[in-house]
Formats: C-alpha cells, sequence, structure tokens
C-alpha cells in the first residue's frame, strides 16, 4: 500500500528527489520545498519547450486547460512490483539535488547521479540540478552535458523562476517520452504482468487466455499514460475499450484497475467540479471497484500475494473523496471496513500505511478519539521494529495522539493557543479551553487510557534516545496520576525523571512541570514601617485621607468610591526586597530535593533569590519567597520557576487553581495539598503589582531595647526613640500623631526636634524624647481584681500608637514636562510605644473627716497667713511652713477642719514612697476658682508604704475655703416675681450644677499625691475619682466659709505679760505669747468676743457667749457657779455689717483654777437666702443658728 492516496493519484507523475554529494539538510528541505510549489504545470507553459516529432496519440489533448501532475518522492522510492498494473507508481523521473560548495568535483557529481539513477530503470527523464556553483563550475558544467542543470547563486525570485523553467522542460520531455512509449505499444500491444500471475508453466488454455488478457491489459496502461499525459477524454477511451476486453476474458483485477483510471478520467475532466450526479457516479462505480477486487483474491495466491491492498486502498480513495462531515456515517462505515481488512495485511508495512490513512480521514472528519485510537495502533507497529528510527516514528505519532487524550505537552497547548490568536481566535475562548483541558486532564473515566498513553510515549522516549521528551512525558504521568500510581511505580517514575535529566545538559527547560505543586499562599503585608501611602501635593496635610492599607491601594474594607478594577494594587518600591508566600506540596511515598525555587517575573524588572527545600513523602510546606525590584513598570508573578528532578520548569499559580477548582467539583482525582494534611486554602488572586521609584525608609527604635516599656500605674517616665532613614532618598515632610488607645498617657512628643533634622539624608538618625505617664487599670469586678497577682499588666493593644507620616522629594513643579498627576507616594511608620503598665498603688477608700481643734484665748488673734512661698525657698517639713501649712486663718473660716483622708494599699513587690502637696494662691481673689500661675506648691512629709502593707494619707482642705460667702454657687436667675419659665430653671439648675463640678474639678486639680519608687521610677496617682465621690455631698462645706466666724480674745489693756508690744512680731512670738496666755483666778479678766461677717449682706442677730468647765457644764449659769462675769453673756442683738466684724466686751472672774472652754453662738434672724441655701434649709421662717469653735482659757492660782 501507498500513503496519501486518492483517486486522483492515478494522474500523478512520480519523481524521485535525491540529494547528490553532500548536501546540507536545511537546503535540501529548502530546495524540496521550491520543487513542490511546481506540482502542477499547465499544458500552456510548456509549448515552447514541446516538439511533436510524429502526430500526437492524444488527438484530444487540452492545451488550453489540462496540466501535468508531479508527485516529488523526497529519498526516492524502492521500484514497485506493480508498477505495470498502476503506471503512476513507476518512477518517470528522477531529479538530483547538488549543493556547489559542498561537491566541487561536478564530474564526480555525474557520476553519483548516473549511479543513483540505474535504480529507476523506469525513467524516462534525468536531471541534475546544481545550486550555488562557482566561476570554474559553471564552465565545467557546460560541458558536462544537458543533464546537468546550473543554479547561478541569485535572489530567491530568480532561482524560482529558473526552476520553473527547469521544470516546465522536465514536463515537455515526459510528454513526449509519453507519446513515444503510447505510439510504440499501441499497434503491438505490450505485455505487463502483477504478481497475482502464476508463475508456474502454463498450459496451453492458459496461454491462449494470456494472450486475449494482454489486449485489454494494454489499452488499460495506454489509458494511464493518458493520465499522466493530462489527457482524460483520451484515457476515458482507451479504458472503456480495456473494461470491455477484461470482462469479456474475466480478468478482474484488471477490470477494477481500469474502472479505477475510467473514475480519475471524469474527475480530472471535470476539472475537480463535484455534484451529486458526479458524487452519486463515483460512489457506484467504486463499489463496482471494491467489489471485482475481491472477486480477483486467489486463494493458493493468498499465502504469497494479495489484492487486498488494492481494495482496501480503493475503500480510502472512495472514503477520502466523500470526506465531510454531512456524509460522515458514509465514510466511517468504509473506514471500519478498511480497519477490519487490517487483520487479513500480510505485510506489517501495509497495515502501518492503512492505520495511517485511517487516523487521517478520522481527523479530517473531527473525530480526533478514533484518529487516536488508530494513531497508537500505528506506534505500536512501529514499536514492535527494533530500531532507533522507528522508536522515533513511534513517539512522534504518540505525541500526536495526546491532544485527543487531553494528555498534551503545556507547549503543544501554548503552539494551539499562540496558532489561535493568529487566526483571530479570542482570548477567552482560549483561556476557556486551556482550563477546560486542565479540569478534564484529571477526568476519571479517562484515567486509566491516559495512563497508558503517558506510559508509551514515555518508553518510546527512552528507546528512541531523547531525555527530554522521556522526561517530560513522565512528569506529566506522575504529576497527574500520582493517586493511581503505587509507591512503588512512584519512585520508578522518579527515577526515570533523574535517568533522563542525567542526559541532558545542564539548565536544560521543560515546559511540563513535574513536583512539587505550588500555589500561592499569601502577599505578606508589609511591615509597619513600610506602609505606603497617596500623597496629594495640593494639601499641606498630605496624607489626609489616605487611610492605611497595608501594601494594598484597595482594600473591601475601604470607604469612599468603589474602584473600578476588581483586581487589588500592589506597590513595590525599587530597591527594597519584598516577599511572597508559597505553599508546596508533595503527594508522593518518595523524599522530594528541589534544587531551588524562585518567583517568575517574565517583565523582566525583578530580581527574584532562590531557595531550596527538602519535601518529606505526603507533606506539605509554606516557603517565603523574596526579590528585589529593579527598575518601574509593572510586574507580573504568574508562577514560580522551579529546578528539581535536573531539569528547569515554569510553575504557573492558575494551573493548580483550576486544579483545586476541579477538586471542588469533583472532577479530579485528588486534591495534593489535602492529601498532604494542608488546611483548605481561599483561592488567593494575584494583584495587580506595579513598581515605583525609591522612597524614604524610616527605622524605629527604641533606645535601651525594644522589649515592652513597663511602668506602675501612673508612673512618668521619658523613653527615647531613634529614627534613621535606611532608603536612598531624603526624607523631605514629616509629621507625628498619635493613635489607638490612652493617647493621654502620651503626655509630649519632641516633634520640633524632628522637623528641624529635615532633610533627614539617607542614613542619617535622628533622636526625639517622648514623655509617658501609665494609665490606670480599669478592672470591672474588684473581687476578682483584689484575687489578682500584683503583676496585673495591660491588655494587648491597649498602648497607643506613634503615626509619623513621612514623604521624598516633590516633582519639580515649575518643570513643564513634569506630570504631577504622578506623585511618589507617602510612606507610614507605625511606632507601638508597647507600654506594659503593672498594678501600682490601689486606691481602698477615701472619706471625708471633720475635726475640731480648740484654740487658746491669747492677748492677739493669730496673724492670717499669706501664702507667698516658693517651693525653692525651703524644704517642705521645715517647721515654718508646717506652722504655715496647717494653722487655720481665723478670718477666712472657722476653727473646724476637714481632711481628705485616702487609704492605699500597695499590693505589689517594691516600696512606695507618698508626698502629698497643695498648690495654694498667691493672691486673694474674691470669686476666682481656678489655679493662679503662680499658685505656690507645699508638700507634706513623705509617707512611706512598704509591699503588701496599707496606709492612710491626710489632705487638709481648709486652704480652699472662699474669703467671701457670696450667691455665686447659688442660683443665679431666679426671677423674684416668679415669672421664669420651667425651661429658664432647668438651665439654671444645670449652670449650677455645673460651675458646682468645675469647683470640686479646680479643688482637685490643687492637690498631687505622687510617689517614688527606688531611684528612677516616680509618678502621680490619679485621685480624681476618689476625691470626687467624697466631696461630692460635702463640697459646700469645704470650699464656702461659714458665715460667721467667732473668736476669743484677751484685750492688750487688760493684765497680761509685757512683752506683747505689737501685731507686727514674727510668727513664733505670738505662739509663745499664745502659750502664755493664761488668766489668773481670783481676778477679773477682761475679754473679747469677735463676730467676722462673711457675707456681703448685713446680718442681723442674738449673740450668746457660754462658758463651760472640763465636764461640759455651764460654769456661769449653773446654781454652783464657778465664774463670775460682768457684763452681757445672752440675748445680745447686734448687726454686723457686711465683710466687717464687730466686738463685744465682757469680764469674767475664775473662781477655781483649771481649763475652761468659751464658747460663742449666734441666732440669726431674717435669714437671706444664700444664709439659707448654705445652712441646707428650705424653711423661710426657721432661724438660722451659727456656732463658733471653742476657745480654751487656762486658768492658774490657787483656789
Amino acid at each position: 500500500m501507498e500513503p496519501d492516496v486518492s483517486i486522483e493519484t492515478s494522474s500523478m507523475i512520480r519523481v524521485a528527489v535525491l540529494p547528490i554529494g553532500h548536501v546540507p539538510p536545511v537546503l535540501l528541505r529548502d530546495h524540496h520545498a521550491m520543487l513542490l510549489r511546481h506540482q502542477t504545470i499547465p499544458l500552456s507553459a510548456i509549448s515552447s519547450f514541446y516538439t511533436e516529432h510524429q502526430k500526437s496519440p492524444f488527438a484530444h489533448q487540452p492545451w488550453d486547460s489540462g496540466s501535468l501532475r508531479f508527485k516529488f518522492v523526497l529519498g526516492g522510492a524502492p521500484p514497485s512490483p506493480w508498477e505495470d498494473f498502476q503506471s503512476n507508481r513507476k518512477t518517470l523521473a528522477v531529479i538530483g539535488i547538488c549543493h556547489c560548495p559542498s561537491s566541487p568535483d561536478l564530474g564526480s557529481v555525474m557520476d553519483q547521479f548516473d549511479i543513483a539513477c540505474r535504480a529507476y530503470p523506469a525513467a524516462l527523464v534525468q536531471r541534475c540540478f546544481a545550486f550555488s556553483p562557482g566561476d570554474s563550475q559553471l564552465e565545467d558544467g557546460r560541458k558536462k552535458g544537458w543533464n546537468l542543470m546550473l543554479f547561478p547563486p541569485a535572489d530567491r525570485a530568480t532561482q524560482e523562476f529558473h526552476l520553473q523553467t527547469m521544470m516546465q522542460d522536465i514536463a515537455a520531455s515526459l510528454l513526449m517520452e509519453f507519446e513515444k512509449w503510447v505510439l510504440k505499444a499501441e499497434p503491438a500491444g505490450t505485455i505487463v504482468k502483477t504478481p497475482l500471475d502464476s508463475q508456474a508453466t502454463l498450459n496451453s488454455e492458459e496461454v491462449i487466455k494470456a494472450k486475449k488478457r494482454r489486449l485489454g491489459r494494454a489499452q488499460k496502461t495506454m489509458g494511464d499514460y493518458c493520465m499522466l499525459a493530462g489527457s482524460p477524454v483520451d484515457a476515458n477511451l482507451h479504458y472503456s475499450t480495456a473494461l470491455e476486453l477484461a470482462r469479456l476474458t474475466g480478468d478482474f483485477f484488471w477490470y477494477a484497475g481500469a474502472l479505477e483510471g475510467s473514475v480519475c478520467a471524469l474527475l480530472i475532466d471535470r476539472m475537480g467540479q463535484k455534484d451529486t450526479a458526479v458524487e452519486e457516479e463515483v460512489r457506484y462505480r467504486y463499489s463496482s471497484v471494491i467489489l471485482h477486487y475481491k472477486k480477483s483474491f486467489i486463494q493458493e495466491n493468498a499465502q504469497r500475494v494479495s489484492p487486498l491492498t488494492f481494495e482496501l486502498e480503493a475503500t480510502l480513495k472512495l472514503a477520502r473523496f466523500l470526506c465531510r462531515r454531512e456524509l460522515a456515517k458514509e465514510v466511517v462505515e468504509l473506514l471500519t471496513n478498511a480497519a477490519d481488512g487490517a487483520k487479513s495485511l500480510i505485510d506489517a508495512s501495509d497495515r502501518l500505511v492503512l492505520y495511517v490513512e485511517i487516523a487521517r480521514l478520522y481527523g479530517t472528519l473531527g473525530y480526533q478519539r478514533k484518529a487516536a485510537f488508530f494513531s497508537r495502533q500505528v506506534a505500536q507497529l512501529y514499536s514492535q521494529q527494533d530500531n532507533r528510527l522507528a522508536a522515533i516514528s513511534a513517539m512522534q505519532v504518540l505525541a500526536m495522539t495526546t491532544k485527543a487524550y487531553r494528555v498534551q505537552s503545556k507547549a503543544s497547548v501554548l503552539e494551539d493557543s499562540l496558532s489561535k490568536k493568529e487566526t483571530g481566535s479570542g482570548l477567552a475562548e482560549s483561556g476557556k479551553m486551556l482550563h477546560q483541558s486542565v479540569v478534564s486532564l484529571f477526568e476519571s473515566q479517562w484515567s486509566t487510557l491516559q495512563m497508558v498513553v503517558l506510559r508509551e510515549i514515555l518508553l518510546s522516549a527512552v528507546r528512541a534516545g531523547d531525555p527530554l521528551a522521556a522526561w517530560g512525558a513522565a512528569a506529566r504521568l506522575l504529576r497527574s496520576y500520582y493517586p493511581l500510581i503505587t509507591p512503588a511505580g512512584q519512585n520508578g517514575l522518579a527515577s526515570a525523571l533523574s535517568n533522563s535529566a542525567d542526559r541532558l545538559p545542564s539548565g536544560t527547560r521543560c515546559a511540563d512541570p513535574a513536583l512539587p505543586f505550588i500555589r500561592l499562599y499569601s502577599f505578606p503585608l508589609h511591615p509597619s514601617q513600610m506602609d505606603i501611602l497617596k500623597r496629594n501635593p495640593a494639601r499641606e496635610d498630605w496624607w489626609a485621607g489616605a487611610a492605611n492599607t497595608g501594601p494594598f491601594i484597595y482594600t473591601p474594607f475601604s470607604k469612599g468610591e468603589p474602584s473600578n478594577s476588581s483586581k487589588q494594587e500592589l506597590i513595590w518600591i525599587v530597591g527594597e526586597p519584598v516577599q511572597i508566600l508559597v505553599e508546596l506540596a508533595n503527594p508522593c511515598g518518595f523524599d522530594l530535593k528541589v534544587d531551588s525555587i524562585y518567583l517568575s517575573v517574565p517583565s523582566g524588572n525583578f530580581d527574584a533569590f532562590p531557595v531550596a527545600v527538602n519535601l518529606p513523602p505526603n507533606s506539605s510546606k509554606v516557603v517565603t519567597l523574596s526579590g528585589i525590584p529593579t527598575s518601574v513598570g509593572p510586574v507580573t508573578i504568574p508562577g514560580c520557576t522551579v529546578h528539581c528532578f535536573g531539569v528547569i520548569t515554569e510553575h504557573l499559580f492558575k494551573d493548580v487553581d483550576n486544579l483545586l477548582l476541579g477538586a471542588t467539583q469533583g472532577l479530579v482525582l485528588s486534591d495534593p495539598f489535602r492529601c498532604c494534611g494542608s488546611a483548605r486554602l481561599k483561592n488567593i488572586a494575584v494583584p495587580s503589582i506595579s513598581v515605583v521609584p525609591p522612597l524614604p525608609l524610616l527605622v524605629s527604635r527604641v533606645v535601651g531595647g525594644d522589649g515592652a516599656i513597663i511602668l506602675h500605674e501612673g508612673e512618668i517616665r521619658d523613653i527615647w526613640i531613634s529614627l534613621a532613614n535606611a532608603g536612598t532618598v531624603p526624607v523631605e515632610q514629616v509629621h507625628v500623631s498619635l493613635s489607638g488607645k490612652h493617647q493621654d498617657s502620651v503626655l509630649s512628643i519632641a516633634s520640633e526636634t524632628l522637623k528641624s533634622a529635615l532633610p533627614l539624608r539617607p542614613g542619617a538618625e535622628v533622636t526625639i524624647p517622648v514623655t509617658l505617664k501609665a494609665w490606670r487599670i480599669v478592672v470591672a469586678d474588684a473581687d476578682t481584681a483584689a484575687g489578682r497577682s500584683a503583676s496585673m499588666h495591660s491588655k494587648d493593644g491597649n498602648s497607643p500608637t506613634l503615626l509619623i507620616h513621612y514623604a521624598g522629594t516633590l516633582p519639580n513643579t515649575g518643570d513643564p514636562s513634569t506630570d504631577m498627576s504622578v506623585v511618589p507616594p507617602g510612606r507610614r511608620l507605625v511606632v507601638p510605644l508597647q507600654i506594659c503598665v503593672l498594678q501600682g498603688l490601689s486606691f481602698v477608700k477615701a472619706r471625708l473627716l471633720s475635726m475640731e481643734i480648740p484654740a487658746q484665748v491669747g492677748y492677739n488673734l493669730p496673724k492670717p497667713v499669706h501664702t507667698d512661698y516658693s517651693l525653692t525657698e525651703g524644704a517642705v517639713g521645715t517647721p515654718n511652713k508646717l506652722d504655715q501649712l496647717v494653722k487655720i486663718d481665723p478670718f477666712r473660716g472657722s476653727w473646724g477642719l476637714r481632711f481628705l483622708e485616702l487609704e492605699l494599699s500597695n499590693p505589689t513587690d517594691v516600696v512606695f514612697e507618698i508626698s502629698v502637696s497643695v498648690q495654694l494662691e498667691n493672691t486673694d481673689h474674691e470669686q476666682g476658682l481656678s489655679v493662679d500661675q503662680d499658685a505656690t506648691e507645699y508638700g507634706y512629709p513623705k509617707t512611706r508604704i512598704d509591699w503588701d502593707c496599707s496606709a492612710r494619707v491626710l489632705i487638709p482642705l481648709e486652704h480652699f475655703k472662699l474669703p467671701v460667702l457670696d450667691d455665686s454657687f447659688f442660683v443665679k436667675d431666679n426671677q423674684a416675681d416668679g415669672s421664669a419659665s420651667g425651661r429658664s430653671t432647668s438651665f439654671s439648675e444645670r449652670k449650677t450644677k455645673a460651675e458646682l463640678n468645675a469647683s470640686i474639678k479646680n479643688l482637685i486639680s490643687r492637690i498631687k499625691v505622687r510617689w517614688q519608687s527606688g531611684r528612677n521610677s516616680s509618678g502621680e496617682l490619679n485621685i480624681k475619682d476618689a476625691v470626687q465621690a467624697a466631696l461630692q455631698t460635702s463640697v459646700m462645706d469645704v470650699l464656702l466659709p461659714d458665715p460667721l466666724t467667732f473668736g476669743f480674745r484677751l484685750p492688750r489693756s487688760g493684765p497680761g505679760p509685757e512683752n506683747i508690744d505689737s501685731h507686727e512680731k514674727s510668727n513664733d512670738e505670738v505662739n509663745s505669747s499664745a502659750s502664755k496666755g493664761s488668766v489668773m483666778a481670783h481676778e477679773m479678766t477682761l475679754m473679747e468676743v469677735m463676730v467676722r461677717n462673711n457675707t456681703k449682706e448685713l446680718i442681723k442677730m442674738s449673740l450668746n457667749v457660754v462658758c463651760r468647765d472640763v465636764a461640759g457644764e455651764d460654769c456661769v449659769e449653773c446654781a454652783k457657779a464657778t465664774v463670775l462675769c460682768s457684763g452681757v453673756l445672752g440675748g445680745i442683738t447686734v448687726e454686723v455689717p457686711p465683710l466687717e466684724e464687730i466686738r463685744h466686751s465682757f469680764s469674767l472672774y475664775f473662781l477655781v483654777p483649771g481649763e475652761y472652754t468659751l464658747i460663742a453662738a449666734a441666732m440669726i434672724e431674717d435669714a437671706t437666702d444664700i444664709l439659707r441655701a448654705r445652712a441646707r434649709t428650705t424653711s423661710s421662717d426657721e432661724p438660722i443658728f451659727c456656732r463658733g469653735p471653742p476657745y480654751h482659757v487656762r486658768v492658774v492660782g490657787t483656789a
């Protein structure tokens, strides 16, 4: 059988194309391709070369429309035993191809050509084409004869024109030879035989039968030469005669051959036009052809030769003629019959050609899997031959079946997609086909067959000595079907991969990846020191509105207008390392060593860093891949480049994504990552990555260590933060702000120090101090808090954070070529302060205490204390200052003292020293409640609190009384006529409450409770809540003075020490005289009671003075009086002007020495609203009673 046969094959002249001498393969293929362009030579083109020596036997030669057809066989073909039966099987012409530079001796070339032509005795024309001859060869060639055709060096068009002329000459020569043969054969006939003819001695009857058949066969042969000469009408006449003679002689085989020739003449005469009538005629005649070939079967010749090959060829010719989708059923039936006949073929090469043609026709119909099946049959026949060329052919044929079985190499997939792009197919369609091919690669119903195909390719590649093809087949087999392969088989494939790699040069690449499976795990966020922000150069606060998105410009959580792009945008900076996490999986039963793996970046502006990985059997591992962007522009990362099993391969992320998608849909055999115990990972899309020019990079560190800053509650400490520019661009703009919880714990930031260091050059460093104050730990459950250890610290995320927005140099706005729409982004440095707050001193309780301290009646009243001392005048604990802190000005209040008691507990393991200080005003303000800027701070002695102990601290509050009692703390907006609306009253009440709270806050702000632990740890307690709770109900008693102030003294004119000269003595002298201010018994002692009005209104009252003994009994009015009086002591009606005092004199005569107490009291009549509000009474008829503090009188002498 012959390949590529068709009905028109009978009209083709077979020409052998032979290389003469040494011809480079590339040039041989090129010259052969030039010949293929001249497979059809019109008869009208050869008229100038044609010479009619005698009358042509081709009476109906179509010179205007006819043509000669050539079939060029590169390398030639051995003579066929069926040349007499079908003349087109003869090699009627020989063309030699010679490359003159490689074969300088033309004589030797012609000798080789003559020897080559002897193998083709039927050749009627021989020509040797010599290309690119030299000058000497041109001269020598003219002497060698006309069979040598020289093609001087010229351009392509000239050589093709020259070749066309030579082919026309050959066509004319062949036509003249055909005429000679027909003229010679027609009168005498010719003897033609086939292998079917008996080789034994013929008897007389057989001889007569053979003579009768000779004429019919001669007519059939002449018809063949008419077809070769391009005269279908003449050929049809000869075929008709041959059919009649063959039918009469029962020569069925030659009858079928003549009938085939008539069909060819019919089609050539119709110039390839096909209509229904012609199609039916061809179908009918070829059915008869097939039938007569069957009739010619002779049983005794079955073991030697059989006409079955011609029957199958006729079937294939008819199938090729009818091969289109509309007639697919009929064509499939013909091909099925042909495939059944293959079992009876004797020669394996015939069977191979038959399977090749069946596969081609199935492929033409679009039945790819049937075509692949017969292609595998072809490969099996090749594999049965024990030679390397047959193994290569088997491998190539199997490679063509991979697309139908969907196990093709990725290289062929890419080639198909590129060809579709060139032909105009859409990208979406090609992407869809790629996805389908990847997913359908794992269709379970095809798994076994696909594995068999890949195994056959692997074995063929090994036999053919193609290590790269063997490596690719083993990689596809192992990667795609590892769940169906036993561990021993997996190890065998791994060995095949290694053995193939040993035969490959180092650095060989393959389009088919093997192991491991690689998927994109995540794009790690930039560290907090590398956040990138959009920059608005039109605003001073260029960072405003640029919320942190990590490295991403867009996140689903960002506010504002929706983005037009569904992809996230990622910004990388030139020269700064970046990282990407990928997960590797080895689902096989052997240790996998990955020599190197790195990111694949086809854009070329990224330097990737390779890493080596070892994966144990059935394991997965997350690997960090890094690199550095090298230039500005977009970056695409489709996958990774892997060097494993000695070959470099590309692993695309989308392939694994399709695989995992197929696993979720149940289309694939197994999920390699789930097999290795990895958790299911959400599909991560590769963002749109762009690289921007270099930016500054601030790196922060806390001087002294980057660990947590451990503070006790209320502790104040300075820390120093060092900022260094690790980038290659100076920092030009900077802004410092706070974020997070407990921002008030940052008391100060020296941002001006940072700004003064601008521009901060690359490598430069600046240190800024930050003052911190530890916040108070809030515990919801006091019982739970009591049981906690003393080392309780704040929860994560409670610490404040420094936000430093900084940027580099702006583009030159004065340059018109500068594109202001492309502004380098800025950055944000996040510096978490990492404050760990330990529990410090804890408040147990706070309460308000009242105390009365009796005063000694002396000759003079104590001098009022003016707070005009500063902290630098002496130690807080000096006696002078302590006296001032504990003494009470009688003109500003009574001697009734109030103290704020704070009970503190130390649950920690350190010792605290507590110091209380009070800020006092230097000048009196009638109604001012705010702390004056010139206020002086006084401190009390320190209190030590050991660990696990408690202590109480007393804070005197009398210093905070106002000098005047007025209506500033009461409702100011009440109208006398009561016409105020409810809304006005409510507003006044709210205002009063606000003023009261302001007063409490002012009072609290004047009191400072500080602690110190060790040498460097100090802080301030937050007493706001405790003091406010303690003073909430008694703030009026603390802040407001009594309406009346009472006092007693001994007048100067009375008896007493003589050393008391004036009121301007020092406090020490006053205290000394007061301590000596005793009176003598049995003497009349003159005394004065002073009543001071602390309000701005006149007060009418009834004054009473009582003298009591140590038992608290009235010693003047009782029956057993021990004190005699002179003057009025009760019911004294007096009026006290506003902010002034009155004096009332009386004399006492003490009969018994001892300790006595004088108490003054007054009943205020017609009290004003202010007095009633101060006394907390609501009745307008109820009198107000005021009592002064007790005054001690020491009486000395004898009874």
